[in-house]
């Protein structure tokens, strides 16, 4: 049954036309109406004796068949044809007229179709006539006399008012019956052969990593990236929630405060994936950094609508400190570093000292670290990212991408040894088969009108205060700071920020043995 919901279209289709073969057969089909003529086969005995009754009639019996092939044959036809003035032969007639006996009787039907109901009448009566004829001929004796075999008319043929072919009822049954059975096998051989990724079954066929959580999709889901800051009460900003809750149960080790967001292939909505996270993240009191690390096709800075041409590329070749590309975004806890000019080497970029130096750096400053990156398929930054970060979670949308490419994107985080932390499925229907399977068809939440504008803050560039003169004196390496653990549940947002922010990040090698950046920017207290 589940099979039959998913590809209903398929069966309903091959049904439907089906039941359209039958009615164009039947409106194609040349109307033929069918005539029927009954004798009586007896026999005379010389005797009214019950032993020649009896012989008479066992007589009668067999010879009947005999006489029901013979109905057809030219001797009997050939009359019919002159007397009736056909310009048939006979062998074109005894196409159309046939002989038939009911079991243990001495009956014969002559049964005669033709597209003229009152010729097939005509032929009825007159090849009955004609085998009445010829069987006297040929059961007459030898010897002479009359033949003792006679055929009696007992129901001469009616002039039939209804066609009896084509068949209309019979002809839209099997037409049913063939477009369902094609319909069903259709459908059978559709889930066999397609490998897309449909449920969260598909993904653990692939890979032993959790599924995180399933987003839903509307259709306005792309005028409403931003669904948790629109509409909290929606169904979809819920699904963020709970991605955000599982998220803080899993064990995400010693290194996990920086996860990187990817996907297999372009177009699975990683980036609005990301976006979301991010955003609940930080209303729940953490503080969080959003990092837009997808230097071929930024996104994040159109979607949140602040400055995208300052950001995580300028900052790691030293032209911007990170303080001033470090925008604040809304009302929560949130911080964005917008991706940048795109470079044109940006996989040597993402793998540089400097860049593994800002994620470590970034991991201890902020609860949690949310980087949205490239696909991981068509090239290898995604993969680079994760192996320095805490892990990968893979964003996969539902019917439209395939087993094999999520296989893809988990044997190239293995290859590199990143960890996989879970799988995110994306785009699932919320009607229809599909969506009991992740909850969507069995709760609505009563919510006042969703807000029908975007709020957005833009960040204000000049409320951040630069270093004194004093913080940029020192070349080496950056003061080290204790481990700072993720808040415990109930005390999201209790920790401060620590007192001691360091000047500079050691980065690789540069004049004095030391490149840095300006300096790293002290996340925001409980705004």
């Amino acid at each position: 049954m589940t099979l039959l919901r998913k590809r209903w279209l398929s069966v309903a289709v091959l049904t439907a036309l089906g039941v359209l073969g039958g009615v164009v057969a039947s409106l194609a089909t040349t109307p033929t109406y069918e005539a029927r003529s009954q004798v009586f086969v007896s026999v005379q005995g010389s005797s009214d004796s019950a032993s020649d009754l009896l012989q008479g009639s066992s007589f009668t019996v067999r010879q009947v068949k005999s006489y029901t092939e013979l109905a057809t044959s030219p001797r009997v036809l050939d009359p019919v044809v002159e007397e009736l003035g056909l310009t048939d032969d006979a062998a074109s007639l005894a196409e159309r007229v046939r002989a038939e006996s009911p079991m243990d009787t001495v009956l014969i039907n002559v049964i005669a179709t033709d597209e003229s109901a009152r010729l097939a009448a005509s032929t009825a009566d007159a090849v009955a006539s004609s085998l009445a004829d010829v069987v006297g001929e040929l059961e007459t004796p030898a010897a002479g006399g009359d033949s003792p075999v006679q055929i009696s008319t007992v129901r001469s043929a009616t002039v039939p008012t209804e066609p009896s072919s084509p068949d209309l009822r019979l002809n839209l049954a099997l037409g049913l019956v063939v477009g369902l059975a094609l319909g069903i096998g259709l459908a059978v051989v559709r889930e066999l052969l397609d490998t897309r990724v449909r449920s969260a079954p598909d993904v653990e066929a692939v890979t032993d990593a959790p599924v995180l959580g399933a987003i839903g999709y509307e259709a306005d889901a792309p005028e409403h990236p931003l669904i948790v800051q629109e509409s909290p009460q929606a169904l979809r900003a819920e699904a963020f929630r709970r991605l955000r809750t599982n998220l803080q149960f899993l064990d995400l080790g010693d290194g996990a405060r920086t996860v990187v967001m990817t996907s297999a292939l372009p177009g699975e909505g990683k980036t609005t994936t990301s976006i979301n996270l991010a955003i609940t993240l930080a209303d729940a009191g953490q503080r969080v950094l959003l990092v837009d690390a997808d230097l071929r096709r930024p996104a994040v800075a159109r979607y949140m609508g602040i400055e995208g041409s300052v950001g995580l590329t300028t900052v790691l070749i030293g032209k911007v400190g990170l303080r001033d590309a470090v925008q604040p975004w809304g009302s929560s806890m949130l911080d964005v570093l917008a991706a940048g000019q795109i470079p044109p080497n940006p996989s040597e970029l993402l793998g540089s000292e400097t860049m593994t130096a800002l994620v470590g750096r970034l991991g201890e400053e902020y609860d949690v670290v949310v980087v949205d990156s490239p696909p991981l398929l068509p090239v290898t930054d995604a993969a680079i990212l994760a192996r320095r970060a805490g892990g990968a979670i893979l964003v996969s949308g539902v019917g439209t991408i395939h087993r094999q490419h999520v296989a893809g994107a988990v044997a190239a985080l293995g290859t590199v040894g990143a960890r996989l932390l879970g799988v995110v499925l994306n785009r699932v229907p919320l009607k229809g088969p599909g969506a009991s399977a992740y909850g969507y068809s069995y709760y609505e939440y009563a919510s006042e009108p969703a807000p029908t504008g975007r709020r957005r803050a833009r960040p204000a560039h000049g409320s951040r205060r630069r270093p004194g003169p004093g913080r940029r004196g020192r070349s080496g390496a950056a003061a080290s700071l204790p481990e700072q653990p993720l808040p415990a549940r109930g005390q999201a947002g209790s920790r401060r920020a620590p007192e001691l922010v360091p000047e500079r990040v050691p980065v690789g090698t540069g004049p004095g043995g030391t490149a840095s950046f300006d300096e790293v920017v002290a996340p925001r207290e409980g705004r």
